[in-house]
């Protein structure tokens, strides 16, 4: 396993991983910074942990898939 696959920036799989890890970043700092009640943090928690998830997902992809030479 090469790590060096994540980096294809001619692909929009890395774009999306990039959105999403980017997506869990602004939620995370939402979480601590911001004055939410129970419900509030419990849904921004819950969307930041989505955005971790898919971009682990689009981050094993890019892994797992040969790099497409143009």
């Amino acid at each position: 396993m090469k790590l060096s696959r994540l980096w294809q920036p001619a692909r929009a799989l890395f774009w999306l991983m990039v959105t999403f890890n980017a997506l869990s970043s602004l939620c995370s700092f939402g979480l601590q910074t911001l004055p939410l009640n129970t419900a509030g943090k419990l849904l921004l928690g819950c969307v930041a942990l989505v955005n971790v998830a898919g971009g682990m997902w689009a981050a094993w992809l890019l892994i797992k898939d040969p790099i497409e030479k143009n």
